[in-house]
């Protein structure tokens, strides 16, 4: 009698592809970073610095946009960086790879060929927690940036960053059906020091702590005060507006906010 083979198990899909997929909009944030841009300096950006770039998939499409962009994706992670090189290198023109410069670097170091703009996504710059790295950070920004040139740093913050909780969201997309699960493992309010980790879930496959983020959730007094302290002339805040009571999707700049749940907020420095 025959013996029934044991269907193989699914395997998990490259947890950087499910990053990509549940987490990153680089069509939205290129979009920002122009329209921050042109909102202060009235002209369009044409080279850019992608700090903790991870995959660089901003980067890839920065130099999509116009055949005058040019990028810098930095990250000290190599295996981002190669699944980069695999996923985005090859959607490239040969143009495109030319104006694409992937770096294994620390980003708290100036960077020769000066940008136009210096971005730190998803909360990344929260990784320094003390302030004297952050000035060497923010200082290594300055002396990498135009005489025009901008850092944005895109910050999170309100009562529902720091409560211990756990988000999910049903993804559906390029064949995946998955669960996304944001967890907030727990925060220390006299150190502000919080523990955040990214899992991802299906019926056949769980990548638990996928990603784990030790962050300090630094306030925008703070990071303003720290700007000013490392050279930049002037520091500004881009709020999301509401739409009937709900978060717009849409950025202005703004000296007030209102007391959300939770927020997402770009803080930009201006060298100039």
């Amino acid at each position: 009698m025959a013996t029934r083979k044991r269907r193989k198990k699914p395997q998990a899909p490259d947890k950087y592809t499910l990053y990509e997929q549940s987490v990153q909009s680089p069509d939205v944030q290129v979009d920002w970073f122009q329209s921050i841009y042109k909102d202060l300096r009235k002209k369009a950006a044409h080279s850019l610095r992608e700090d903790f770039c991870g995959t660089f998939a901003i980067s890839a499409d920065w130099v999509r946009r116009d055949k005058k962009n040019s990028a810098q994706a930095l990250d000290l992670d190599p295996e981002p960086l190669t699944y980069g090189l695999q996923a985005h290198g090859a959607s490239l023109s040969a143009d495109q790879v030319r104006r694409l410069n992937v770096l294994k670097q620390n980003v708290i170091s100036v960077t020769p060929r000066r940008a136009d703009v210096i971005a730190a996504c998803n909360f990344s710059f929260c990784i320094f927690q003390q302030r004297s790295v952050l000035l060497d950070y923010f200082r290594a920004c300055l002396a990498s940036i135009k005489r025009d040139g901008v850092l944005i740093l895109e910050l999170a913050g309100g009562p529902g960053m720091i409560e211990t909780t756990r988000e999910t969201r049903k993804i559906r997309q390029k064949g995946y059906k998955y669960t996304y699960v944001w967890h907030q493992k727990s925060f220390d309010p006299v150190s502000r020091r919080g523990h955040y980790a990214i899992h991802f879930e299906s019926k056949d496959w769980k990548l638990k702590d996928a990603f784990t983020y030790d962050w300090r959730m630094w306030t925008i007094p703070e990071i303003r005060d720290a700007l000013r302290d490392a050279g930049f002339k002037k520091t500004y805040v881009y709020w999301e507006t509401e739409h009937r009571g709900r978060a717009s999707g849409e950025y202005v700049r703004s000296e007030t906010g209102d007391n959300a749940y939770s927020w997402v907020a770009y803080i930009v420095g201006a060298k100039s």
